[in-house]
């Protein structure tokens, strides 16, 4: 079991990871958007960029965004690949309907949709989809092993898998300056907009338990991938990960 998954975002009350998960990210829906960008000076945009190039080869027709909070790299995705459909995939409604406004917005409802999903145990047939994808999301999973192979059942043989999650930096000096920026900065600036007290502690703690780099390629090919890769970008601040079923 990893480290990570007895995190959880409120103090122990009885309800499991996942419940706690949902509410954090219901509570924290209406600034998640402008806290992400602000928080990572906009470069968060350009990390779903490059992560959506590693499937534009590939032409993936059918795609599953795994925790898709509010759309943001469902919409890119969509806008990048031009896929016949994009299913945007969560647990909180509350995130799910920022995404909707924002495809509606955009004009994109024939291609995404939203729907609340047990990322554990999804309700897809075996083999549905061209390729998965997952941002900033798979870290707050509650069992990461049966999260990785639920994303590999769902996928057709030969199809992608398309991952981009924050990470520690390995290389000094920006292992040391990230850890001060993730203790400090990032967990008041994330209490004073969202109001949520417990939020951005929880999420600086998750990046700092989750498994990285070799060890998370590792993990993939257990899950049932049959080839893995992995990229730094930002000096290490976040990790890009690309398998293939």
């Amino acid at each position: 079991m990893y480290r990570q998954e007895t995190i959880t975002p409120y103090t122990p009350d009885g309800s499991d990871k996942a419940r706690q998960v949902e509410q954090m990210f219901d509570n924290i829906a209406h600034s998640y958007d402008r806290l992400n960008h602000r928080l990572s000076w906009d470069i968060d945009k350009g990390w779903r960029r490059k992560a959506i190039l590693q499937l534009e080869p590939h032409h993936p027709q059918t795609v599953l965004d795994i925790a898709t909070g509010t759309g943001d790299f469902a919409i890119l995705a969509a806008q990048m690949l031009k896929p016949k459909q994009l299913i945007g995939a969560d647990i909180s409604e509350g995130m799910m309907e920022i995404g909707r406004q924002k495809v509606k917005q955009k004009g994109l409802q024939h291609v995404i949709t939203f729907e609340r999903q047990d990322c554990l145990q999804l309700s897809y047939t075996d083999a549905s989809f061209d390729a998965v994808t997952a941002a900033f999301g798979i870290r707050n999973f509650a069992d990461l092993d049966k999260g990785l192979a639920e994303m590999c059942r769902v996928l057709k043989p030969g199809g992608h898998l398309s991952i981009v999650e924050l990470t520690t930096p390995v290389s000094f000096p920006m292992r040391q300056l990230f850890r001060i920026y993730s203790h400090s900065v990032l967990p008041l600036y994330g209490q004073i907009i969202s109001h949520d007290q417990s939020a951005y502690s929880y999420l600086t703690r998750t990046i700092e338990a989750f498994p990285q780099g070799e060890q998370m390629v590792g993990i993939l090919k257990k899950a049932g991938f049959a080839e893995a890769r992995f990229q730094r970008l930002t000096f290490g601040i976040c990790t890009m990960y690309f398998a293939t079923k």
